[in-house]
């Protein structure tokens, strides 16, 4: 096989790492902290924010929960329209181009939000504005995340696939990390009222700001190697390539989307729903006590990923599934089985930790999700079935998290356990599909896998 046929498979060759794949890294990695940051914040001020200030005081506390975290979800729900579009044209054009319009499309939304009057102010309006924008950020995440990872993958070496996928994943999720930093800052430097008042649009407003350094930060970056190479040799999917994709890679996709199961729910129940609904909601922890546990977690969370794909590269796919995913169902169970009123903040901060780390299993979805399918119609691939599926996934989740929750409903005086017994349910889902051939070994031209 010659030079050339080794450089359109799923990945690069093996080589030394150079000062060009760190600043790549690096420029992708804070990219993507910035605008997953524009993503999440409205997660972490939902029941401070969201709840008191865009929707009617009328409601049930359970129906309050179920819109706000509806709104949330509707970011997902979006997010195979602006994935597939973006990926149709990133197999088409080149994976760059519509890496820098993805965070461009996250900015403008952010930052309205920002500056959306209150229902106070302008009634049923205010939350049906929210809506649209989280929609529209929905739309740009959905290009951002499959866009990123393809485009790492395409320029680390093959023995550094793992850790530059797991890299990029922490980099990411320490989005997260930054959203609990800043509204840390705010509810130290405000009063509660402040916060109500003004201050919780400050947050929104940096944001904004923050995409707009991303796009300048991503005109540094090159187009990868691979895309240019099937330009050059005039290899680019001739035929839409979604449509190829359901065609031929129907394993590819149920393998991701299992996958994404894991991952969203790993997230949305482990880090953004459990600090303020679960921590603080249930256990009653204040504000800054549940946020500063959340920012443990998300710190831990964006080291667990790097850490996983390490293991990667070391240990292989089923090994590393297994100790990571395999950790985060153990982890799970003994987290939300230690939380009580009672407990001291040092445990429960240690216990989050340990938890966060183990979070960090999601970085094995991108790795494995990205490699099984050919480098022609990966974006797309990626995207359509990632997407789809935390589409999927995202829109019951949150319903789901609060009905187990609850002690009249299904796991009675067990509820307490229901967001880990979720969890680890995934969990055990991710360490399956960890051993099939296609997620072990990734698409190659000679099986067609």
């Amino acid at each position: 096989m010659s030079q050339s046929e080794i450089n359109t498979e799923w990945q690069p060759s093996a080589r030394p790492l150079t000062c060009q794949d760190f600043k790549t890294l690096v420029l992708s990695s804070l990219g993507g902290t910035l605008e997953f940051y524009d993503f999440v914040i409205y997660a972490l001020y939902i029941d401070t924010i969201v709840k008191p200030l865009f929707l009617p005081h009328t409601l049930s506390p359970l129906t309050l929960d179920l819109f706000a975290w509806g709104i949330f979800a509707a970011g997902y729900l979006v997010r195979p329209v602006g994935g597939i579009i973006m990926a149709h044209f990133g197999d088409k054009v080149g994976r760059k181009k519509m890496f820098t319009l993805s965070v461009a499309m996250m900015a403008l939304p952010t930052f309205i939000i920002g500056i959306l009057p209150t229902y106070d102010m302008i009634g049923i309006f205010a939350p049906l504005l929210l809506l649209v924008m989280r929609m529209l950020q929905g739309a740009a995440i959905g290009g951002e995340m499959p866009g990123a990872w393809v485009f790492i993958a395409e320029h680390v070496p093959k023995q550094r696939y793992g850790l530059g996928v797991g890299t990029l994943t922490s980099g990411i999720t320490g989005g997260i990390l930054l959203g609990f930093i800043v509204t840390i800052i705010i509810d130290l430097c405000f009063t509660k009222q402040n916060i109500l008042d003004y201050a919780w649009r400050i947050p929104f407003i940096i944001g904004g700001i923050f995409g707009i350094i991303s796009v300048y930060l991503r005109r540094f970056l090159s187009e990868t190697p691979i895309f240019k190479e099937l330009a050059v040799r005039k290899a680019i999917e001739k035929n839409i390539p979604v449509v190829t994709v359901l065609q031929k890679h129907k394993t590819a996709c149920v393998i991701v989307a299992l996958l994404t199961w894991s991952l969203s729910t790993a997230i949305m129940v482990g880090i953004l729903i459990t600090p303020g609904r679960i921590v603080g909601g249930m256990y009653h922890f204040t504000n800054l006590d549940w946020r500063v546990g959340g920012c443990i977690a998300a710190l831990t969370l964006t080291i667990g990923c790097v850490i996983s794909g390490w293991l990667e590269d070391k240990l292989g796919t089923t090994k590393t599934v297994v100790i990571t995913w395999g950790g985060l169902a153990i982890t799970s169970i003994y987290f939300y089985s230690s939380l009580s009123p009672e407990i001291s903040l040092t445990q429960l901060y240690w216990t989050w930790a340990a938890f966060g780390l183990f979070i960090g299993a999601i970085a094995m979805t991108p790795i494995i999700g990205t490699r099984t399918f050919p480098p022609a119609i990966r974006y797309s691939g990626l995207s359509f079935s990632y997407n789809l599926a935390y589409a999927l996934f995202s829109a019951f989740t949150p319903t789901l998290t609060i009905y187990l929750l609850s002690p009249e409903h299904l796991l009675g005086q067990y509820s307490y356990l229901g967001a880990g017994l979720y969890i680890s349910f995934v969990a055990l889902i991710a360490i399956a599909v960890g051993f099939y051939p296609l997620a072990k070994q990734g698409w190659n031209s000679n099986s067609g896998h």
